[in-house]
């Protein structure tokens, strides 16, 4: 998996890993959108650049066997990874193709992925990641699931 710096196009491997309780102190609001504390009941994710401990991008799942479904509880991008000016690229796309690939290593070709975006963002992930709306949320099956964890996976 690899985000883009925008500014030179250039490619930087990532690693995504669980957050370490440490690392919740480092989770500010103002740079991190939400109080991730308030997460720490569910499977918190990270991105980071391999080799450096800055983290870039959080997520928060929430597995749903009944439905064989993953739900993004929360995602977000650092502040300075927002919007036109970002520093780097993909690292949203990343985030959702990991909660990908657990899918369907959980649920095989029943895999979906679901989150509850805000208004304002609904069609880009309907545009960018091919979600479809499904009642309140926004969801992601097979076979979309496959084409979006081979455009952001390489492994």
């Amino acid at each position: 998996m690899v985000i883009v710096e925008t500014s030179t196009g250039k490619k930087y491997q990532v690693t995504i890993s669980l957050v370490d309780d440490i690392d919740y102190k480092t989770l500010k609001k103002e740079r991190y959108f939400f109080d991730w504390k308030e997460e720490q009941g569910f499977e918190v994710y990270k991105l980071r650049v391999i080799g450096s401990s800055e983290i870039l991008g959080l997520m928060s799942l929430e597995r749903i066997p009944s439905e064989w479904r993953i739900h993004i509880r929360l995602l977000t991008v650092s502040f300075e990874n927002q919007g036109k000016k970002k520093i780097y690229d993909n690292i949203a796309g990343n985030l959702i193709a990991h909660a990908a690939k657990i899918a369907v290593a959980d649920y095989a070709e029943l895999a979906c992925v679901s989150l509850r975006p805000k208004t304002e963002i609904s069609k880009h992930y309907i545009d960018k990641y091919k979600m479809i709306l499904t009642g309140m949320t926004l969801s992601i099956e097979v076979p979309e699931i496959l084409n979006l964890i081979n455009l952001y996976d390489h492994d």
